[in-house]
């Protein structure tokens, strides 16, 4: 290597990026194509944070040397640093293909192709990683992460513990194990694995908030809060842990849930990060005047971040100010061209607008990029209703795709009212919360903290095992169309995939919404208020077809009448909600998602 070359190379190791970059101009004077010095002055600008001008050296230095794979992956690694994911993943493909042993490209492509949600590429090359090297601990980590994200929980745990026998005492491989533990609400094996770290001396922050997602499954909330109120004392500027304190009190009915937080952002030196989580929480809380006077301020002091702009137009767009909503979307969705939560201002602000024509490009770029992310299906269903289009009606033929089932009484009871009396207390034993969480439909009520799937109670088992029937005749009835976005994925018997219960108080109701990251959604009826009964005032009544926010030429297009032992299935990517229940006699409800 030139002397010169490894001159900036060493100045660069030993982390003086700034003279490593002075030394590869001065040779780039002299040799302008020159590869190499190209490829360490974007490394090196890359570490000063000068991203823009890192990226043209590094594209310059694959240009210069396109077999490189080296140089393609450290582009990729900075093309995703960018948010410019799908540029970053394609060129961790390339390098891929040029050396198909080389690590860091193979890691890189599995994240890169996990976070697009393409997780059958991330797998081959997460598989490849682990193939090459057997003993590498952060390669099944890497595994267990996909097959995490891919829905395969028993394999994820499998690739985990794998991880954790290879590296025992590595804190963060714990934490990890845990944190997809908590994720699965295995809460009783998340606290094992805490105990196991304590006992070897390791003391990792990840490994604690999983502690606190363990114990508030478990509604232990009060340990939870110790466990949380330190994490967040000694880091407050940390948003998750803040944002999960914030939780945790606001569903034990805390008046003054947000304290933490508040202090935090009140610092002189609070960084935007935790100033946004507030307003955020203050939006979701209801107190839509207070978090927009905070971004606004935000905005004088910070000037036009897109996210600050995504996060005004958001709370405008639930204010009803629907033409200023578009205007901060628009701009916050160019800005940032793949982020999915701008992407989804921006699109329902335009559809609120009435402006389908404008959403339809952000739609089917999002829509091909991850056809199951029911999002994509939900607002491209509500252009073709704005616009006339027969799409609606064959995604949103609400008298087919909603179905109502009347469920049996499980072996060893003679009706359903005798099951229901005995599952009853069961469900209602579950429900430790005072108020809703922060971040789901429900208002005025209270959801499981941890899910039905996971336990061993025979009660609820047995109401489970009791809807294998329906799903399956829901999906014996489904047509053959393979450009419906809910017959396609009709390919093999649908498994619970999430599954909690709902208990709605006096003016509970769920506001308009959809399941993402579902196929099948559900509605089951344990108890419902004699209230329900009025058809005229429908109390409590699922209604199907209605956006969240008032949207042109889209209103409710059916409701379904409570029934206790009826069972609602319908498309996740179908808007539901509920209206309000009036008097005191509670409604309780089990919901799940459904996928093949």
């Amino acid at each position: 290597m030139n002397p010169e070359i490894a001159n900036a190379f060493r100045l660069l190791q030993s982390g003086d990026a700034l003279q490593a970059a002075a030394v590869c101009r001065d040779l780039l004077k002299r040799n302008p194509d020159n590869g190499h010095v190209m490829q360490l002055l974007g490394v090196s600008l890359r570490k000063l944070g000068n991203f823009e001008e890192a990226e043209q050296h590094l594209r310059r230095s694959v240009e210069l040397s396109p077999a490189n794979a080296e140089f393609r992956t450290n582009l990729a690694q900075l093309l995703g640093a960018r948010g410019k994911h799908e540029q970053s993943a394609g060129e961790f493909r390339s390098a891929v293909a040029l050396d198909a042993r080389f690590r860091p490209a193979l890691n890189g492509l599995a994240r890169a192709a996990a976070r697009l949600l393409r997780y059958e590429e991330a797998e081959r090359a997460a598989r490849t990683l682990v193939a090459l090297k057997e003993s590498d601990s952060e390669a099944w980590v890497l595994l267990g992460s996909v097959l995490h994200g891919a829905g395969r929980w028993p394999q994820a745990r499998q690739a985990m513990e794998r991880a954790a026998k290879l590296a025992p005492k590595h804190a963060p491989t714990r934490g990890r194990l845990a944190a997809l533990l908590c994720d699965q609400e295995h809460a009783e094996a998340v606290l094992a694995q805490v105990a196991e770290a304590g006992r070897l001396g390791l003391a990792d922050r990840a490994l604690t908030m999983s502690q606190a997602r363990a114990l508030m499954q478990l509604d232990r909330y009060e340990e939870a809060e110790a466990v949380l109120a330190p994490l967040v004392a000694a880091a407050p500027a940390d948003t998750e842990s803040q944002f999960l304190l914030v939780q945790l009190r606001h569903v034990r009915g805390d008046p003054d849930f947000a304290r933490a937080l508040r202090e935090a952002a009140a610092r002189p030196d609070a960084a935007p990060p935790i100033r946004l989580l507030l307003a955020d929480v203050l939006r979701r809380a209801g107190q839509a005047a207070a978090a927009e006077h905070m971004l606004r301020t935000m905005v004088g002091a910070y000037g036009p971040h897109p996210g600050l702009l995504g996060s005004l137009g958001a709370l405008l767009q639930e204010s009803g100010r629907f033409a200023e909503a578009l205007d901060l979307t628009r701009q916050a969705a160019a800005s940032q061209p793949e982020d999915v939560t701008a992407a989804e201002n921006f699109v329902a602000a335009a559809l609120c607008a009435g402006d389908p024509q404008v959403a339809l490009p952000t739609i089917e770029r999002f829509a091909q990029r991850t056809p199951t992310d029911q999002r994509w299906i939900t607002y491209r269903a509500d252009v073709a209703r704005q616009r006339g289009e027969d799409l609606y009606a064959q995604w949103c033929d609400l008298d087919r795709v909603v179905q109502v089932f009347d469920i049996e009484p499980p072996p060893g009871y003679s009706s359903l009212e005798e099951f229901h009396a005995a599952v009853r207390p069961a469900l209602e034993a579950r429900h430790r919360q005072k108020s809703h969480p922060l971040d789901q439909s429900l208002r005025h009520g209270t959801q499981t903290s941890r899910g039905l799937l996971v336990g061993d109670d025979p009660l609820i088992r047995a109401l489970l095992d009791a809807m294998a029937d329906p799903i399956a005749r829901y999906q014996s009835a489904m047509l053959r169309e393979e450009a419906h976005p809910l017959y396609r994925r009709n390919v093999a018997p649908a498994r619970m995939v999430g599954c909690w219960s709902v208990r709605l108080q006096r003016g509970g109701f769920h506001v308009n919404h959809i399941h993402p990251q579902g196929w099948i959604s559900s509605a089951y009826y344990v108890s419902v208020p004699a209230e329900v009964a009025d058809t005229s005032l429908r109390s409590g009544w699922i209604k199907f077809g209605e956006p969240r926010f008032p949207t042109p030429a889209c209103e409710a297009g059916r409701f379904v009448q409570p029934k206790p032992g009826r069972l609602v299935l319908f498309p996740s990517y179908l808007w539901h909600g509920t209206t309000p229940i009036h008097g005191d006699e509670p409604r309780l409800t089990i919901a799940f998602d459904a996928a093949p």
